[in-house]
């Protein structure tokens, strides 16, 4: 049987803010939601580069990244923040933060259940998590492009690996399960502009996924390029689905 990773993602922080720097403009909406106040202890579940969370430190805030990528917590620290290596299922904080954010990062955690508990425990009685990530139906034609070009070039795609796009439905019941409250959760069209093109958004975005499908980086290129003949539009379909929510 094959073991199933935590996560499903890997970073390079220099090549994500040159091809990914959309997504944390794109989760301005979502910082919005949280409202961080001046004094508050705020977790940003999945930093990254920091972009996020040093716009949360500006609003007054003591906040704490974490992150799994060595390359992203580095380029965090470069920015000043307080950012620590760590897998958000593996969080190790007692009640610490009156609140939690998490932006684009969700959906890499396949360990959902434990990354839900372990938020919980992170945060004070009565503190909020708010965020987005992938929802259902998140990039379904990129994904689709992708796999074809990779079953027709021989390669399996590792679907044991793949990306949890949840349903509301389906988010609010592992979150209620780990003891969140209020829980209102929705998802949003939002057809995205990829300003450096479809086979860039591949090399970036899917390394991962092409690493599990033990596709040689010589390979990579080309079916990144196909990929783009494929889907002929640098529109990626992402679909996002957007939460706040209490631990009572």
């Amino acid at each position: 049987m094959t073991d199933v990773p935590a996560s499903t993602s890997q970073w390079d922080a220099a090549d994500y803010a040159r091809i990914g720097g959309f997504v944390p403009e794109l989760g301005q909406a979502a910082l919005d939601l949280l409202a961080p106040r001046s004094g508050e202890h705020i977790l940003d579940v999945g930093c990254g580069d920091g972009t996020l969370t040093l716009k949360i430190k500006q609003a007054g805030a003591d906040v704490v990244g974490i992150d799994n990528s060595l390359s992203m917590v580095a380029s965090a620290k470069a920015k000043g923040l307080d950012a620590r290596l760590m897998d958000a299922a593996d969080l190790k904080f007692g009640e610490a933060f009156d609140a939690a954010f998490s932006n684009a990062t969700l959906h890499w955690v396949l360990a959902k259940e434990r990354a839900a508990r372990a938020i919980w425990f992170a945060l004070k009685p009565g503190g909020r998590f708010a965020g987005e990530m992938g929802g259902e139906g998140n990039l379904a034609r990129l994904r689709e492009a992708l796999d074809n070009e990779l079953v027709l070039r021989g390669f399996g795609p590792p679907t044991y690996a793949s990306n949890w796009y949840p349903t509301p439905e389906e988010f609010i019941a592992v979150y209620e399960q780990a003891g969140f409250k209020d829980i209102d959760a929705r998802l949003i069209e939002r057809p995205t502009e990829l300003a450096h093109g479809v086979a860039a958004w591949v090399l970036t975005f899917r390394a991962g996924w092409l690493d599990r499908a033990g596709v040689p980086h010589e390979e990579r290129q080309p079916i990144a390029d196909a990929v783009a003949d494929t889907v002929g539009s640098t529109i990626a379909d992402y679909v996002r689905l957007r939460f706040i929510m209490r631990k009572p």
